[in-house]
């Protein structure tokens, strides 16, 4: 037995341990209490720009609703992607019977995740914001495929994380939204102790048979999609949505902006130095997010 296959044998017990109805865990009420925020504003993407202190209490407060309710349909349209793709996976030949116990329970975790952003979505923004068009990894060498599906779901994953974990620990949120960012930290913790163990294997196996230029598309992609995504959290509609004029030029002076800038590097840091350490990422002590 590898460490991967007993670290899932841990993450699929805790799993158990921890399991929920998502259609009775939460509470939802009429409304976001309107004396308490929908997202930390700080990590809004307004914050720090000239835009900032123009806003009005109650379009601040809107912003911070919307913002989340973003944040969490950018990571429903995300896991769709990846329900696909283990679904996909299940009871391959490569792998172990501990690998697909676990991979049921991020199945089954990831479909609580879409509910309980959809309903978030629906009742209190009025809809799910359509998905963004992203990149995904061409073939280029042997293993591609599922290095790059796993590279994608730790971006979506890891990033995410970041804002739940500042909406949870924030008494100023409402107890709604710390509580599903809360669950949904928790549960994601487990899929990321995965992903990072297995993505680990699959570049120890598959790296090797990459040539230069193999290595170097693959880290072209690979900043390009982070880039990408980072775009989606810089929403058009929501600044609509709130009422604010000319929600594209909006959106560009935003993530411009040094503290917009300083924030996503903040974000990023981690993660990228994980995929210099394996090989995804080259002269990652080099890169800067773009605009």
């Amino acid at each position: 037995m590898t460490e991967t296959d007993r670290l899932c044998e841990r993450l699929s017990a805790k799993s158990r341990e921890n399991f929920y109805d998502v259609y009775k865990r939460f509470e939802w009420t009429d409304r976001i209490d309107p004396d308490r925020l929908g997202m930390p504003p700080e990590i809004t993407t307004l914050y720090g720009t000239d835009v900032w202190d123009d806003l009005s209490d109650e379009q601040k407060h809107r912003l911070g609703i919307c913002e989340t309710g973003n944040l969490f349909a950018g990571t429903l349209h995300g896991e769709q992607v990846l329900v696909a793709g283990l679904s996909n996976q299940l009871y391959g030949k490569k792998l172990t019977p501990e690998v697909t116990d676990y991979l049921h329970h991020f199945l089954d975790e990831e479909n609580k995740h879409m509910v309980m952003f959809g309903l978030y979505c629906r009742k209190y923004v009025g809809r799910v914001y359509p998905a963004k068009s992203l990149p995904l990894p061409r073939a280029l060498g042997p293993g591609e495929d599922l290095i790059g599906f796993y590279a994608l779901a730790m971006v979506v994953e890891d990033f995410g994380d970041y804002f739940n974990i500042r909406a949870m620990r924030d008494d100023r949120c409402d107890p709604l939204v710390r509580e599903i960012s809360r669950v949904h930290h928790v549960d994601e913790s487990r899929h990321l102790s995965f992903d990072r163990a297995y993505l680990t294997d699959l570049c120890e196996e598959w790296l090797p048979r990459w040539d230069d230029a193999q290595r170097k598309k693959f880290s072209d992609w690979l900043r390009g999609f982070m880039d990408v995504h980072w775009g989606t959290y810089y929403n058009p509609a929501v600044y609509k949505d709130v009422g604010l004029e000319d929600p594209y030029d909006l959106r560009l002076r935003a993530m411009k902006h040094p503290t917009q800038v300083a924030l996503r590097e903040k974000v990023a840091h981690k993660l990228t130095t994980f995929f210099s350490k394996i090989g995804l990422l080259i002269d990652a002590e080099d890169e800067t997010v773009s605009d």
